[in-house]
């Protein structure tokens, strides 16, 4: 007998990453699902004005999906709204592009379609809420989702201990950062052209991903910034590929 498993509809929730053009009336979606982590699929007619839920399809958006499997690209059927978190961001430049850098990293962490990536899709949706509740500044929610977003993949920067010896970091033996090392690195390790960051960056990094919001929202503007531009490049270098969206977002 011919097996009909895969024509089977399904249902999943996830976050629209993006949007794109497909024909005259249709867009391809991508979203990355809680089951079914990362998937293309096409919404027939969203592009038409008497479109049923072509406003329910935008990036930001925690959505309920029904879909058809089809022969390259899954067909959504069916979408209803869980939260719009686009909304609250779109008056708000700096959240805005915080937001946007976000989507773009959780789509270069899951380059794989079709693979569950539930952990990545769970710290989306806590820093688009982050973002949507407007507690913290946005280049910190954004700084703590890229760091915890690493360390989800495996390449949590070593901050309190050399990342080639592993000596601890105690009596101001970690003086610099080197990316290709993997974080913090002691004075013997220390290679040419490695970062030496101010002790309050490091007690920032440290304080974001460990989701220490205390000490996050006292840390002083000259370590914010200091603490955004190692996080961009460490996470650029361990993506082997830039993050395009990272480049309009504010820094403080």
């Amino acid at each position: 007998m011919r097996d009909n498993r895969q024509v089977q509809p399904y249902r999943d929730d996830g976050i629209v990453l993006r949007t794109q053009k497909l024909g005259e009336a249709d867009r391809i979606i991508t979203i990355l699902g809680r089951t079914t982590g990362r998937i293309r699929a096409v919404a027939k007619g969203v592009r038409r004005t008497k479109s049923r839920f072509g406003a329910r399809l935008e990036p930001f958006t925690h959505v309920d999906l029904m879909l058809h499997p089809g022969r390259s690209l899954d067909i959504i059927t069916q979408a209803e709204v869980i939260r719009p978190y686009g909304e609250p961001l779109a008056g708000d430049y700096p959240r805005y592009t915080a937001g946007v850098a976000m989507l773009e990293t959780a789509e270069r962490f899951t380059p794989v379609e079709k693979e569950p990536a539930l952990r990545q899709l769970l710290l989306l949706i806590g820093g688009l809420r982050a973002l949507a509740d407007a507690e913290h500044d946005p280049r910190l929610v954004l700084d703590a989702f890229l760091l915890r977003s690493l360390a989800v993949a495996g390449y949590a920067p070593a901050l309190e201990e050399c990342a080639r010896c592993g000596a601890p970091a105690r009596d101001r033996r970690l003086p610099a950062f080197a990316i290709a090392a993997g974080g913090m690195v002691c004075a013997s390790c220390r290679p040419p052209g490695a970062a030496s960051p101010a002790a309050g960056t490091v007690t920032l990094m440290i304080a974001l991903l460990r989701g220490d919001w205390d000490s996050a929202d006292r840390s002083e503007r000259r370590h914010r910034v200091e603490c955004s531009g190692l996080v961009a490049s460490y996470l650029q270098w361990h993506l082997e590929h830039s993050i395009r969206s990272l480049r309009h977002v504010e820094r403080v």
